[in-house]
């Protein structure tokens, strides 16, 4: 069974101690996809993105050492948007000030756009943080179930194909299929609630 990495605040209680490279892995794991998978739905280039990533982590790892977790401040996630936000709009300021740098008109109006477009790019993250921790917990899933079970699971509730056409084509009895579908599920849903830390 693949480990299931720590709720959001004891990764961020052990990420402070710089010598616990399991944590540091945990997180680079869940948020460096998060943070390029954002910024390519910003219009970020491949390597721009995996630029940006690479930015807000080093931004995080320099916060760390004075993390103190207190739930009253408000949620990590809220916080590592606007560090996001605020690497994007100065990546692409950079990218646009730069000597021979890119006149781009595409760089040009990404830039144009963030300042105006917060509850947008607000709702853009939030998205995107939703997308990458069901791809996280549905790798994690895939790993921990046979295989016939998870693509039971991924026909009937992810393509919607009927039950019996599935279980005809797997050679699985309709309530077997119906079964995979209900374990999967249920085990997504403690593997997203784990990392949420609910």
């Amino acid at each position: 069974m693949a480990e299931v990495p720590d709720t959001r605040a004891s990764l961020l209680v052990r990420i402070r101690q710089t010598e616990d490279q399991e944590a540091w892995s945990q997180f680079v794991e869940l948020y460096a996809p998060l943070v390029y998978g954002f910024a390519r739905r910003q219009g970020l280039q491949d390597a721009d993105a995996a630029d940006l990533a690479q930015d807000v982590l080093g931004t995080v790892a320099a916060a760390a050492k004075a993390f103190e977790y207190d739930p009253n401040r408000g949620a990590f996630r809220s916080w590592l948007f606007t560090v996001c936000r605020t690497r994007l709009i100065n990546f692409v300021e950079r990218k646009v000030r730069q000597p021979g740098g890119s006149g781009d008109s595409r760089v040009q109006a990404i830039l144009q756009e963030l300042p105006s477009k917060d509850g947008d790019l607000s709702r853009a993250w939030e998205l995107e943080y939703e997308r990458r921790i069901y791809s996280w917990a549905a790798d994690q899933v895939q790993r921990e179930v046979q295989s016939i079970t998870w693509r039971a699971f991924q026909r009937t509730a992810v393509e919607g194909q009927p039950a019996q056409a599935v279980a005809r084509d797997l050679g699985m009895s309709v309530a077997a299929v119906y079964l995979a579908k209900s374990r999967v599920m249920a085990r997504l849903k403690e593997a997203v609630r784990q990392i949420h830390g609910d």
